[in-house]
């Protein structure tokens, strides 16, 4: 009877040395979004930050998420850059709409088969988004679980934290009847509703990644599909004080993000005639026979974020959206109710 060979971690499917190869390509990128409240080195087994000195009374804020579906467009197009980059800006903008600015960021990414080239890509857009927003990422993990993941898929969560003074707060009651409401314009599909648009064009419109997407003045589904999920902190920020709520347009849609920034006793009456929908999702409903009320619930329609604010907010808004290269424009206004949103 002939002896078992002995087992080590990389016969059971986990490669350590691919591991240290993939922390020494990312260490340069990790440093590079470190800021003046980064605290300790890279490696350490927790990350420090210093809560801003002049900041009187602050609140911690945080988030999480993952960019759901999309991966399976960044994993079909071998394009890895830009995913970690989306992973930031939609957490930046989640803690953004209750007045909150990024102090630091962490991120976990999980293989089934680890590959060093593609951790780096991935690592290289949560630092692009980090520097963007002005974050550091302070820590996180590279998982490798053979046997969970099915090579070459691989998942990706992002964790934030931000802070706001305690008295400078953004919440739902803040909005009142007679608000405007102020749309800014999103970058794409931003990093919701993938799982339809993913059907829709592999099963509907049969094109490949590479393939021109309809419409699009010869950009690739992928060009398309990956176009970068907005961040509004820079065209936000220098008008917060203006803000009396905001929702940040994700999964659900228009009726099911601006209905968490109403108080019970307002109602948002949304004019969907304000505004020409772009044209990948022009494609994508038409390819799926997608109905109008589906659309809406599925994707953003081009509308990145709604902003509540009085008549003098909002000149301001949309002078601060101008001055960074982002269209908005009036989508409705808020009116006595209960709580609901109403598309018109």
């Amino acid at each position: 009877m002939s002896e078992a060979r002995p087992l080590d971690y990389r016969s059971a499917g986990v490669d350590i040395a691919a591991a240290d190869d993939s922390k020494h390509r990312i260490k340069s990128l990790v440093e590079s979004t470190f800021t003046a409240g980064t605290r300790g080195a890279f490696g350490g087994f927790g990350g420090m930050f210093r809560v801003p000195k002049e900041m009187k009374d602050p609140l911690l804020v945080s988030s999480a998420d993952g960019v759901g579906t999309k991966i399976k467009v960044a994993i079909e197009a071998d394009r890895h850059d830009t995913v970690g980059h989306d992973l930031v800006n939609h957490c930046v903008n989640d803690i953004l709409v209750q007045g909150a600015v990024p102090l630091f960021f962490l991120d976990y990414v999980a293989f089934g088969k680890l590959v060093p080239e593609t951790v780096e890509a991935i690592v290289r857009g949560v630092a692009a988004g980090c520097i963007e927003n002005g974050c550091a990422l302070i820590g996180g993990e590279t998982a490798e679980m053979p046997g969970l993941y099915t090579p070459p898929d691989y998942d990706l969560a992002g964790f934030i934290v931000g802070a706001v003074e305690e008295g400078q707060v953004i919440s739902r009651g803040g909005a009142r009847a007679g608000d405007v409401l102020i749309a800014l314009g999103s970058s794409g599909l931003h990093t919701n509703g993938y799982s339809l648009a993913r059907t829709i064009v592999r099963d509907r419109l049969k094109l490949g990644p590479s393939d021109p997407f309809p419409g699009a003045d010869g950009r690739t589904v992928a060009d398309v599909l990956l176009a970068v999920h907005r961040s509004y902190l820079g065209v936000l920020k220098p008008v917060l004080g203006h803000v009396h709520a905001m929702a940040h347009i994700t999964g659900g849609g228009i009726p099911g993000n601006l209905d968490r920034a109403l108080p019970p006793d307002i109602d948002a009456i949304v004019n969907t005639k304000s505004w020409d929908v772009p044209g990948v999702f022009r494609v994508l409903q038409k390819g799926g026979g997608v109905s109008d009320s589906e659309m809406f619930r599925a994707f953003n329609m081009g509308v990145g974020m709604v902003v509540a604010t009085d008549e003098a907010g909002a000149d301001a808004v949309c002078a601060s959206a101008r001055r960074g290269s982002v269209d908005s424009w009036e989508i409705g206004r808020l009116r006595a109710g209960s709580g609901r949103v109403e598309l018109n």
